[in-house]
């Protein structure tokens, strides 16, 4: 079959003016990015780099390309001999016209933004784009990202998924969200496209009945989703799992986790004051994502422990109240440190209330190397602190200590384990320097509350 040509050129471009008079020699046609048609025809073959070869087959099949200049390369594509001659061997090319800031956006929105369903919003030109989404109740109390039709088809460059794909049903209102509606989100929360699979990730694992997103959002108290990224694209992504993880700084952490509380909010309807009931809330409502720092973890990561593949990337979702401080800087023994540790855990939700509230123990570097130069597994800690955590049934019955809080009286006569045997969730992180460790307590569990669900992040690459 005959085999067809196109050089895709542009005037501004030295190595184009450098073949530019060959071109007549080739029996190609010719596409210039400096006129409309010409730059609309390099914008839908994907071009980004000129000069450029492009070789068809018979049907209009692309078998090969070649961009710059290469003597060698172009007189065996073009079949002219002496093509070269009196040239350099090699010559890049330059960057194409279609990637030029503000015409790659104006491009994507004119040939991709068929594509998007979002209901498009109007603002008018006197408006400003920050307080017109603080007056439609679009954020979450701090400014959000316009969501333009160019952003958000950026933002989906991020997944191979399709736009109309539906990525679940959010509560409150049991709304099924696309990944377009994840997409508009996460822009809005200042995501950069390569988040955009771990926000899926998250807005999934979100809306499982185990985790019940409807039930943490409708309780009066602390807690909301907290995030646990683990596996390759936590690094890919450049998330914190060192200095301040928990903290401010990082964008990836600051926005994935924002991502989700804006797609409840927006999507699901879940408002604070209306369906959230918070009395009081914590600040990682805002956002609260961090990565597990798998590399320095004397335990296998809490993915892994999980029942997911070593290497996969996931997220782990926890319905978290705040922070609370573990303070231990003498212990030296790994026996010593757990009864730290168990003493600080006793006091999750209440001292007297047993097995209802779940709980994470962050456990940072420097108190991770007195457990593993003790050799404890992840499952040994585990084990020790429940076993350190079976509570008296005489010291937590109401009454008890002069505090009307707690258990029945029939349970007097008991031993009630603070946590249920699944209740206990280890993940490493934080800076090197510091004997500082921490908790952060759960919702209830069981049928009524939420279990933490880990879900894999669908391949970004």
């Amino acid at each position: 079959m005959t085999r067809q040509l196109v050089v895709v050129v542009k005037s501004d471009c030295p190595t184009c003016q450098l073949v530019t008079p060959l071109l007549p020699r080739i029996d190609a046609r010719v596409v210039s990015e400096d006129d409309a048609a010409g730059l609309v025809e390099s914008y839908s073959m994907g071009i980004e780099t000129v000069p450029t070869i492009v070789v068809l087959d018979g049907s209009g099949r692309e078998v090969e390309r070649l961009e710059g200049w290469d003597a060698v390369a172009w007189e065996r594509v073009t079949g002219v001999d002496g093509l070269g001659e009196g040239l350099p061997p090699h010559r890049p090319g330059c960057g194409s016209k279609t990637l030029d800031p503000g015409v790659a956006d104006d491009l994507a929105v004119r040939f991709g933004g068929s594509k998007l369903r979002a209901r498009r919003v109007e603002i008018a030109s006197i408006e400003d784009e920050i307080e017109a989404m603080f007056d439609r109740g679009w954020t979450d109390g701090l400014p959000v990202v316009p969501p333009t039709e160019a952003r958000v088809l950026r933002m989906l460059e991020g997944t191979s998924r399709a736009p109309d794909d539906i990525v679940a049903v959010v509560p409150p209102d049991l709304v099924e969200c696309t990944v377009e509606k994840v997409a508009i989100n996460a822009v809005m929360a200042g995501c950069k496209p390569e988040y955009l699979p771990v926000v899926l990730a998250a807005v999934a694992a979100a809306c499982t009945d185990e985790f019940n997103m409807h039930g943490l959002l409708a309780t009066t108290y602390f807690s909301g989703p907290m995030i646990v990224v683990n596996g390759p694209i936590a690094r890919a992504v450049g998330m914190n799992s060192g200095h301040n993880a928990l903290g401010q700084g990082n964008r990836a952490n600051a926005t994935i986790g924002r991502a989700l509380q804006l797609v409840v909010r927006n999507v699901g309807g879940g408002r604070p004051g209306e369906i959230d009931r918070a009395t009081l809330g914590n600040p990682g409502k805002y956002s609260f994502c961090f990565a597990e720092d798998e590399e320095g973890s004397p335990w296998e990561p809490l993915s892994v422990s999980r029942g997911h593949a070593a290497g996969a990337s996931t997220v782990t979702l926890f319905a978290g109240e705040g922070v609370r401080g573990i303070v231990d800087q003498l212990s030296r023994s790994a026996a010593s440190l757990a009864r730290s540790f168990a003493a600080c855990l006793r006091t999750v939700a209440h001292p007297k209330l047993p097995m209802s509230f779940d709980a994470v123990v962050v456990v940072s570097p420097e108190h991770a190397r007195v457990f593993r130069e003790a050799g404890w597994s992840r499952p040994r800690v585990i084990e020790e602190l429940h076993s350190l955590l079976q509570l008296p049934g005489s010291e937590i019955v109401r009454g008890a200590g002069g505090i009307e809080e707690g258990v029945p009286e029939a349970f007097a006569d008991a031993t009630l384990p603070k946590f249920r045997p699944d209740g206990l969730l280890l993940v490493h992180a934080g800076g090197t320097a510091g004997l500082f460790s921490a908790i952060v307590g759960g919702w209830v569990n069981g049928a009524t509350g939420s279990q933490p669900v880990t879900m894999e992040v669908e391949p970004w690459l």
